[in-house]
């Protein structure tokens, strides 16, 4: 699937709101229907809610907010201009936000700007805009995903979303330590200029 992001600060704090918010609209396996199946931008959504500034205040100046908002949406193999439905969606979205979650964040809004498949293709080289990397699909999940050692290149490594164990901060995270762990180590560091 395909992402639309949507970063923006807030000049008033909203301290009831997690570090991580699940919001799931009232059509979830109908949604996943149109983005996979359809490939139509639905009216509604589900949103993930994240606010760094819960835990790390210095992600946004005193008395304020930082957030990033996700919205699962079709990839690029889909009809979509995102050129005008960018700007429709983010509307949709602060004004659900306002009625259910962010009350008054419309006159409180600080630098808003978006993310759209069209981004994670140009941007990432991401096949199809694609968000998240392979498909969650059990032949693309955990340990079928290519594996951190690649196979047939010797002293190639591989981390990040379409890796074991997979997308999204704590997979990556996850990733790179797997990777940590399997590069071998430089034994003569005065090959390296002192350097380890």
């Amino acid at each position: 699937m395909g992402l639309f992001v949507l970063f923006f600060g807030s000049t008033r704090k909203y301290p009831d709101v997690a570090h991580h918010t699940i919001w799931l609209g009232p059509r979830y396996k109908e949604l996943l229907e149109d983005i996979f199946q359809k490939k139509t931008l639905a009216e509604d959504f589900s949103l993930y809610i994240h606010r760094p500034t819960a835990t790390d205040p210095s992600f946004a100046p005193a008395g304020m907010d930082s957030f990033y908002v996700l919205a699962p949406v079709p990839n690029l193999t889909a009809d979509i201009d995102w050129g005008t439905e960018a700007p429709r969606l983010m509307s949709r979205i602060l004004t659900a936000l306002e009625k259910n979650l962010l009350p008054g964040i419309r006159q409180n809004l600080v630098d808003p700007f978006w993310m759209t498949p069209d981004d994670f293709s140009h941007d990432y080289l991401s096949e199809a805009g694609a968000g998240f990397s392979g498909s969650p699909v059990l032949s693309q999940s955990a340990w079928f995903r290519f594996h951190n050692r690649a196979e047939g290149i010797r002293n190639l490594y591989l981390t990040g979303a379409g890796t074991h164990p997979g997308a999204g901060l704590p997979g990556v995270l996850s990733s790179a330590k797997v990777v940590d762990k399997l590069i071998p180590r430089c034994r003569d560091s005065s090959a390296l200029g002192g350097a380890v």
